[in-house]
């Protein structure tokens, strides 16, 4: 139903993403997407490419007037960094081309890109495979955000966990955990105690030349219930969702609800208790994270994302180098330290597209006033 292709490299001219199947009569403007982008690039621990990009999405299709109009919207996002990087580049016979780069990076995917696609110069992997690509993902994911923000749902973020600091599952309500709470902390944790130990260790990571991961929490809050389906295994929404927050650079893992601790329990102490109240079903507690059989329950989408420690390290790891076989240090280009705060940002962008792409399947429409007449009549039927 929704679809969205990027394209574009780190240090490339531009970041482009196109976006089809959005119903005409969405109301998005470039303001719109702009407190996102924003969001990505902050959080204790980012490096110096932030200081030089001021992400903006242009919005140059598929909008007339500040409304979609049922056409791809195409998003294009200006990378600043690539006239400095264009700067750098070192004369050949030929012209002009970048510094060749052939020392592997341990946790990147330098080595088994250049394997694959027979490349000599690991500059090839690393301008496509880097986190940059995600601004774009960030952008979609804001006009994503819009058209679910029309059916009263909401997607926020936290972090969790740092490195060991970790204030644990039953560590926030994600019910009622608020956003300015989260965004007042520079490692988006709502917990002030947490926040502090968090940035102290960033920083002594720093010092050391090293890099830390940890976990991010993702919430879609006023979720209908009904969306994706348990008929067939490529319908389930929890494995879509999966699927997407897998996709983020330096994913290794993703859980729903009480997840992998949930696993240790016996089913008295997990599965949640069913009761009605004010004239609904109602779960007393979350621990399947909003979704059973693959299908939303009208509780939260609550998951758990777990990032590895960014692989480029201003103290790089002993490695190999790509042609000459000999050992080496691994590159170093200017990086982040830490990333959770802000992946947790890109968290809520693919999670807000899933989202969006399971109301369109479930309720249809080539226009926001027919799909919205598709959800007044199926909220109605399913009404006690």
């Amino acid at each position: 139903m929704l679809r969205f292709l990027t394209s574009g490299e780190s240090h490339g001219p531009q970041l482009t993403v196109v976006i089809e199947g959005l119903p005409a009569g969405l109301e998005i403007s470039e303001e719109d997407l702009r407190r996102d982008l924003a969001r990505r690039q902050g959080g204790h621990g980012r490096g110096g490419r932030q200081k030089i990009e001021t992400d903006v999405a242009r919005i140059v299709s598929g909008v007339r007037g500040g409304y979609t109009i049922g056409s791809p919207v195409t998003l294009v996002l200006e990378n600043k960094d690539h006239v400095n990087w264009t700067a750098q580049m070192t004369a050949s016979k030929e012209g002009f081309e970048p510094k060749v780069v052939t020392r592997l990076r341990p946790g990147h995917a330098d080595l088994a890109g250049t394997l694959k696609y027979g490349h000599t110069d690991i500059r090839n992997v690393l301008e496509r495979s880097s986190a940059r690509e995600t601004a774009t993902r960030v952008a979609a994911g804001g006009v994503a955000r819009r058209l679910i923000g029309q059916f009263g749902i909401e997607v926020m973020s936290f972090t969790q966990s740092i490195g060991t600091i970790d204030i644990g599952f039953d560590g926030c309500d994600p019910e009622t955990v608020r956003l300015e709470d989260v965004e007042a902390s520079p490692v988006r944790c709502p917990d002030p105690d947490a926040s502090a130990r968090m940035i102290a260790a960033i920083d002594e990571a720093a010092e050391r030349g090293d890099t830390l991961g940890g976990t991010f929490r993702v919430v879609a809050r006023g979720v209908p219930v009904g969306l994706g389906s348990y008929v067939h295994w490529d319908r389930k929404l929890d494995g879509r969702l999966a699927q997407a927050i897998l996709s983020i650079n330096a994913v290794k893992g993703v859980e729903f609800g009480a997840g992998f601790q949930g696993a240790a329990r016996p089913g008295s102490e997990y599965h949640d208790e069913i009761d009605y109240q004010g004239g609904r079903f109602k779960h007393l507690t979350n621990r399947a994270g909003g979704l059973t059989g693959g299908v939303t329950n009208g509780e939260p989408i609550d998951l758990r994302v777990a990032l590895k420690p960014i692989s480029t390290m201003k103290k790089p790891m002993p490695s190999i180098d790509l042609n000459t076989k000999e050992k080496t240090e691994a590159h170093y280009e200017r990086s982040d330290v830490c990333v959770v705060p802000a992946a947790g940002v890109i968290g809520e962008a693919v999670v807000a597209l899933v989202v969006a792409d399971a109301m369109l399947e479930k309720f249809g429409g080539d226009s926001m006033a027919e799909l919205e007449r598709n959800y007044r009549s199926y909220m109605e039927s399913i009404a006690q």
